[in-house]
């Protein structure tokens, strides 16, 4: 009769030590980073010297099909810009959303943003939003005043529901470049 006292007063500690206190605050992460940062606005005037520059095409979807196309899953979708050079900026000049129609849905910058060396950025759009259909794309365009690496534009599109997920990425082609052009007024 004893070992069994021992054994329910094992289980009451172990079940007692696993519980967390409401009452205590979690820790704080000093070096938490924010998950978009700040973008840094610019702007470019007509003596802005334009050394290298492209237009990314970057095809997305905000739902797929499946069950032999009987049902949609929706997906979020996050675009990405990525500097990849080591010591040099560049400025994101434009950053377009279009539908499966080739419309326009969403102009994403006001004015351009300058991405540091190695800075990124993102854009995102909700899972509800199928605005932009099946055929959905972003067109980005960048522009450097010095030759740097070519950045990494790609999106990233994931869905979850229920106890299936699905994610992958798109990465985004050059479909148009511009070397050593004087920007007109």
């Amino acid at each position: 009769m004893k070992l069994y006292r021992y054994i329910y007063l094992a289980i009451a500690v172990i079940i007692l030590a696993s519980c967390e206190s409401t009452n205590i605050p979690p820790k704080s992460q000093p070096n938490a980073i924010p998950a978009t940062p700040l973008q840094k606005t610019v702007t470019l005037d007509k003596n802005f010297k334009i050394a290298r520059g492209e237009t990314f095409y970057v095809p997305v979807y905000s739902h797929i099909y499946h069950h032999n196309r009987q049902e949609i899953f929706e997906l979020a979708v996050t675009l990405s810009i990525r500097n990849t050079d080591l010591t040099n900026p560049i400025i994101v000049t434009s950053v377009r959303y279009y539908n499966s129609e080739g419309k326009l849905v969403k102009q994403y910058l006001e004015r351009p943003i300058q991405l540091d060396a190695l800075a990124s950025t993102d854009f995102f759009i909700n899972r509800n939003d199928t605005s932009g259909g099946l055929g959905a794309n972003f067109i980005v365009e960048w522009v450097a005043q010095t030759e740097i690496s070519e950045p990494i534009v790609e999106a990233v599109m994931i869905g979850t529901d229920f106890q299936q997920g699905i994610s992958f990425i798109s990465p985004g082609r050059v479909i148009k470049s511009q070397n050593n052009y004087k920007r007109s007024p």
